[in-house]
């Protein structure tokens, strides 16, 4: 028989058959499954009773917190799009991403409520607004208001198009223009059946809501969590003190980060107070991670470390380090090695690393290729921007824009982004490699590399790194330690220390193209093909 696939099943098997378990944490609040079920329910009627209609788009400026994730299976329910927006975007970003995407309604977290006045007068398409506190700013409603007006009804799923959009995320925007990526019912519940294919001893799990649900790497486990019955603790904001806290408080099992997360975490000073000996898996994704900060976290953290990758256009897990049934490690460097590659792909999924003629590259681990793929977790397209999505696609593949190299066994190992290579006397540079390289010198808290003009060389590759507090470091001690580890052509010919933290995304991306651009201010900058 045909039965619609749709994230709302997911939460339907929690309702079913985890009731009374306990589902979600979200500061002092504690709803069990059943619970938690009810409230997405009365979300979705409500919803409808303002006039949402199916197709509109429902935005959400907020932390993490159980409103945020109601949102994710309720507006869905609804027939609705859940817009999740990145809280980190100026009132200019977000009423652009508001009025491309045209949403109708606005739910936003009392902290910005002054953005949701300045929002009011440049999105003359929202209609509705509610304050997840006390009313606020342009809020005709307060969240709790809005759920109580509605009816703990269960969706007819059979009435459910699978291929119709349920949620639409705005791309970080660090290497352009963010694009409203679309991702249908049918995609969200193949991918969620993937992702519960990557956790282990899911009657003990507790996880750890640490990445911000605007992220791919937040809203990409919750309907796989649900769908398990897993206890799922909400971080509002992340802070180290606070992360560990939740873990020893929770027991918390399982969390994602991304590496200047996981770097925070590993530096924190007050780490060694707090016991995080129920941690058993860290994910790493969102940017490339390196060996040295594998076998850190796995050291000073616990746990195992694995290195995933996967694009917002990818729902998002496309691939995991995961160990091999016939893995055989020649040392803990090489499992620390494969574990912080991209590893290979996840369920559903095809990935390949091809040429411009879309041909395969040796699988060698040298020769440089563009990482394809198809199959069950790719987007619908960009949302109002068919000639970006045509241009996404060839030969019926995703382009990623990853440069990757790969091995027999079909595990890949991103070198860079196709448009941060470093083309140096002819030579490419990947400036993932020289980053991974100088982030294991142990006085370096975290550093970024970026092409430079060069009169001789074209461009050259330029480092900004940031030390640890009270360490101490040269430009040519630096060189020195990297010498023995790049060759000549890849060593930094510019090296900048700075005393603050680099400029991140939302997502905690390092702003390379800003960090770029004061090389190049006044220049004429290379057009890459």
């Amino acid at each position: 028989m045909f039965t619609p696939l749709t994230p709302i099943r997911c939460l339907h098997r929690a309702i079913d058959i985890f009731p009374d378990s306990l589902g979600v944490v979200c500061g002092e609040r504690r709803f069990t499954y059943g619970q938690f079920g009810e409230r997405c329910q009365r979300l979705a009627s409500a919803l409808t009773r303002l006039g949402i209609q199916p197709g509109d788009r429902v935005a959400y400026l907020s932390f993490n917190n159980h409103q945020l994730l109601e949102g994710y299976f309720g507006v869905v329910q609804s027939g609705a799009i859940v817009l999740p927006l990145n809280v980190r975007l100026t009132p200019a970003e977000l009423a652009a991403i508001l009025n491309h995407a045209g949403a109708r309604m606005l739910v936003f977290e009392n902290d910005f409520a002054p953005v949701a006045e300045q929002l009011s007068a440049s999105c003359p398409g929202i209609e509705r607004y509610a304050s997840l506190g006390d009313k606020a700013g342009p809020a005709q409603m307060t969240y709790e208001e809005l759920v109580a007006g509605g009816r703990p009804e269960r969706a007819d799923i059979y009435k459910v198009d699978e291929n119709a959009i349920a949620e639409l995320f705005y791309t970080s925007g660090s290497t352009g223009v963010p694009k409203g990526v679309m991702l249908s019912h049918r995609t969200l519940y193949l991918h969620a059946l993937a992702v519960t294919t990557l956790y282990v001893q899911i009657e003990s799990m507790a996880y750890l809501h640490t990445i911000p649900f605007f992220h791919a790497n937040g809203w990409g486990g919750p309907q796989a969590l649900t769908y398990l019955g897993i206890k799922q603790v909400m971080v509002r904001r992340f802070e180290p003190a606070t992360v560990f806290r939740l873990i020893q408080q929770h027991r918390a099992t399982d969390m994602y980060l991304v590496p200047t997360m996981a770097n925070a975490l590993i530096n924190a000073p007050d780490r060694p107070q707090y016991d995080l000996s129920s941690l058993r898996r860290i994910f790493l994704g969102g940017a490339a991670s390196s060996p040295a900060l594998t076998e850190k976290v796995e050291a000073n953290l616990g746990g195992l470390c694995i290195s995933g990758y996967g694009l917002t256009e990818t729902a998002p897990v496309l691939t995991a380090a995961l160990p091999r049934r016939d893995a055989a490690y020649g040392s803990e460097q090489d499992r620390y090695r494969r574990q912080a590659m991209t590893g290979w792909p996840v369920i559903g999924n095809e990935v390949r690393v091809v040429d411009s003629t879309m041909s395969d590259v040796p699988r060698d681990m040298k020769t440089i290729g563009e990482i394809v793929a198809r199959g069950d977790h790719i987007m619908e397209g960009y949302y109002n921007e068919p000639e970006r999505t045509t241009a996404a696609f060839r030969d019926g593949w995703f382009l990623t824009g990853d440069m990757a190299v790969w091995n027999e066994e079909g595990d890949i190992l991103i070198v860079d982004r196709k448009k941060e290579i470093i083309v140096s006397g002819g030579e490419n540079v990947s400036s993932l490699e020289i980053e991974k390289a100088i982030a294991a010198h142990p006085a370096v808290f975290e550093c970024a590399v970026v092409a430079a003009p060069d009169d001789q060389w074209g461009e050259v590759p330029a480092a900004i790194v940031v030390l640890k507090p009270g360490q101490q470091l040269t430009t040519e001690a630096l060189i020195e330690f990297l010498s023995g580890k790049l060759a000549k052509f890849k060593l930094p010919r510019r090296v900048e220390f700075r005393g603050e933290a680099l400029p991140k995304t939302g997502t905690g991306k390092i702003r390379k193209v800003e960090l770029k651009e004061s090389y190049w201010a006044g220049k004429e900058k290379r057009v890459q093909g």
